[in-house]
């Protein structure tokens, strides 16, 4: 018999991303265009010939060509048939990964943190849909192993964006310390073509993330957008504190008013954000930090340039 799956829950704090200006989404699709073009070469390139306006190369005629691609000119100029290659126009596919773990649904400013990964997924699904963009989602963190959404474009690839966003965060006590490597490794056997691959999470996980992105990052331009609250950068001197881990379930107490231990927690912390940049720095990743007492998408926006 094989067991449910513990159903995903909207947290119950839950602010919402707020409000999302088309002009700074506009301005945020150039800024993103940039930076994908640093390891993309061209702008929105597709891969391979096909029906398109721009001319890859005009070799002479081969039994199987169309005949509706003969070159007339330079059919007549040589005295041989010719025929016309094109490359197809060029798409920009979209694959948003999003971190739905328990640890997600912190939050002790202005929003959550899965408020602040909503609010880029979105403004990330809006981009990859301009200009005849597609979207794939895959999403990570939850029990199982990760779900994903297929490539769409248009409305469906959106409106299947806001059902995934819908359903929440996984509930706590729910710890894969894999969920980053395997959402990594299922869209590196799926996503054959070069494609803007967004990873959306707090990176808390015991596994480092680094080392599950160098075979993504071989193939495609990625982004890690890293959410982050401010209380889980310095510990405040409130006594004993009783702490729960929401991704294992485990509780602590924990005494707040020892100076040595705040230091020791801020000297840990530090660490592990100091290996994460550093360490996607050496790959080449590009990073984002987004915390939740920020505007966001401001920062997104001035991030990337």
């Amino acid at each position: 018999m094989i067991a449910e799956r513990p159903p995903l829950h909207p947290p119950a704090a839950r602010q919402g991303p707020g409000a999302l200006p088309r002009p700074m989404i506009e301005a945020l699709d150039v800024v993103l265009t940039r930076h994908t073009a640093r390891s993309q070469p061209g702008d929105r390139r597709a891969a391979g010939v096909g029906a398109g306006t721009e001319l890859a190369q005009l070799r002479g005629y081969q039994v199987g060509d169309d005949v509706r691609h003969l070159d007339p000119a330079a059919s007549a100029r040589t005295g041989e048939p010719h025929v016309r290659l094109h490359v197809p126009e060029r798409v920009q596919t979209t694959w948003v990964l999003l971190d739905v773990s328990a640890s997600m649904a912190f939050g002790t400013a202005q929003r959550l943190k899965s408020d602040v990964a909503e609010g880029v997924a979105q403004v990330m699904g809006q981009l990859a849909l301009r200009r005849t963009g597609a979207l794939g989602i895959v999403r990570f963190g939850a029990p199982g192993p990760p779900r994903i959404t297929p490539l769409r474009a248009g409305r469906p690839a959106f409106a299947a964006l806001r059902h995934v966003l819908a359903e929440g965060v996984a509930p706590d006590g729910n710890e894969d310390a894999s969920a980053l490597g395997d959402a990594c490794s299922a869209l590196g056997r799926l996503a054959q073509q070069p494609a803007l691959v967004v990873i959306i999470s707090d990176f808390r996980s015991a596994a480092d993330p680094a080392s599950v992105l160098g075979p993504l990052r071989a193939r495609h331009t990625v982004l890690c957008v890293e959410v982050y609250d401010p209380r889980e950068l310095l510990v405040p001197d409130v006594g004993i504190l009783s702490v729960v881990d929401p991704e294992t379930g485990r509780t602590a107490r924990v005494d707040t008013g020892s100076r040595r231990v705040r230091e020791r927690f801020i000297a840990l912390e530090a660490q592990r954000r100091a290996h994460l940049h550093d360490e996607l720095r050496r790959l080449r990743v590009g990073h984002v930090a987004l915390g939740t007492d920020e505007e966001w998408l401001l920062k997104l926006g001035r991030s990337l340039r």
